[in-house]
């Protein structure tokens, strides 16, 4: 399998249900996270193209992926809270290499831009693209507008929302992350700031399961290309049914009411 094939398997037609799960390793316990083998055969099940997880995780579970549509990528970037003023440096814990052995097919990283060390979050997001070019594997960014230091440009609707994900495209990205903006407006901004698949990210855990799905299918229809929702699946009361809703509006075009009808949500 090359680099396109492994894509296609994460991104079929360029759109994508990612479910992230590496959240443990920053902060445990973490609701939805204790039981990770029946999690991630639920997910599976579920139909959604990408489970994201620390490489541990990998090593352990992607034995249950083999035979399915679904595919690991391992996330090699970690900080936890424990850390202090050092919480949101996300630091790599591996190298690109490792990947096919314990299982992934994928690597991803993070920079939280405007933080204190954003600078030396980017030059580890390029090493570890520069790392999976190499080794013909898709690279995902996690880029967040987010730290002490951000400097919005004057006019900029997404409060560099969009420089973000610019940010990982020009970094070698094949996908990255972005962050609902708040309306399609703005969101269409950011969808249009980089040639490459976004996913939107879910935010804290939320118990209004519809108020989630509403969000997605705006950002859908103001362009993203999928979902990278970690906490509104894992932590949700049916992880599988939920996963399942998001397969339904990103793949088959389901509103939201009609995904949570079908879904018993």
């Amino acid at each position: 399998m090359d680099k396109a094939q492994r894509l296609a398997t994460l991104l079929p037609n360029g759109r994508g249900v990612w479910i992230p799960i590496d959240h443990g390793a920053s902060d445990y316990p973490n609701p939805g996270l204790e039981d990770l083998e029946n999690l991630i055969q639920s997910l599976i099940d579920a139909g959604v193209n990408a489970i994201v997880a620390q490489k541990g995780v990998v090593s352990t579970y992607a034995h249950l992926c083999e035979g399915t549509s679904t595919g690991m990528v391992v996330h090699y970037s970690v900080s936890t809270r424990h850390a202090g003023p050092e919480s949101n440096n996300k630091v790599l814990v591996g190298h690109a290499d490792e990947t096919l052995p314990r299982g992934g097919i994928g690597v991803s990283s993070q920079v939280n831009m405007g933080s204190e060390r954003e600078p030396e979050m980017i030059q580890r997001m390029g090493e570890l693209n520069r790392q999976a070019l190499h080794a013909d594997l898709p690279a995902f960014g996690m880029v967040y507008a987010r730290g002490p230091n951000l400097n919005h440009q004057e006019g900029d609707k997404t409060k560099s929302q969009a420089h973000a994900v610019r940010l990982a495209f020009e970094l070698g990205c094949d996908a990255a992350k972005c962050v609902w903006t708040g309306d399609e407006s703005s969101f269409t901004e950011v969808a249009k700031s980089a040639p490459i698949p976004l996913l939107m990210a879910g935010g804290p855990s939320n118990d209004d399961t519809r108020s989630v799905l509403t969000m997605v299918e705006s950002a859908l229809n103001a362009g993203a290309s999928g979902v990278c929702m970690g906490r509104q699946v894992f932590a949700h009361p049916n992880p599988g049914a939920m996963a399942k809703a998001l397969v339904m509006m990103v793949h088959n075009g389901a509103s939201a009411s009609s995904a949570m009808e079908a879904c018993n949500l």
